[in-house]
């Protein structure tokens, strides 16, 4: 059995595709992290993670926190977060969701498991049982469901 990571932006949502989401960031306004729009198919993605955890692999989210903060645009963009994970994956019951300082060595805070991240020196800083770009993400997880 696996840990299952997971980054937010450019892995499960198109961050970088909102408009304006940079000026928007730094000035401290979490309302991209809300309009993003899903990058993978939800329901399909649900599908796989509901039955990886009844068959006991344990989920969670590794995301960053903005670049540009301040307390009280990190409790914003958490919240913010945190809504996009209940708005799109509602029927996905984490173990764990970690909403960290940007730049935190992923690898480092969570220890064990698979990564599914868009940046590449999050994958290659990964010593788990491997770190993967989003566009492998369905099969590395029909591998997962059909090794059990």
């Amino acid at each position: 059995l696996v840990k299952i990571w997971f980054d937010m932006d450019g892995t499960l949502n198109r961050l970088y595709d909102v408009h304006g989401w940079l000026d928007a960031l730094r000035a401290y306004d979490p309302s991209p992290y809300v309009e993003a729009k899903a990058l993978v198919n939800l329901s399909r993605l649900a599908r796989y993670l509901n039955r990886l955890q009844k068959m006991g692999h344990e989920l969670g989210v590794i995301s960053w926190l903005s670049k540009c903060s301040t307390p009280e645009y990190d409790a914003a963009v958490t919240s913010a977060k945190m809504f996009w994970l209940s708005k799109h994956l509602p029927s996905v019951h984490w173990n764990e969701i970690k909403i960290v300082p940007y730049g935190t060595n992923k690898w480092e805070l969570c220890g064990e498991g698979i990564l599914f991240d868009d940046e590449i020196p999050n994958r290659d800083s990964w010593q788990g049982d491997g770190a993967y770009d989003p566009c492998d993400m369905f099969e590395v997880l029909a591998e997962l469901v059909e090794m059990d």
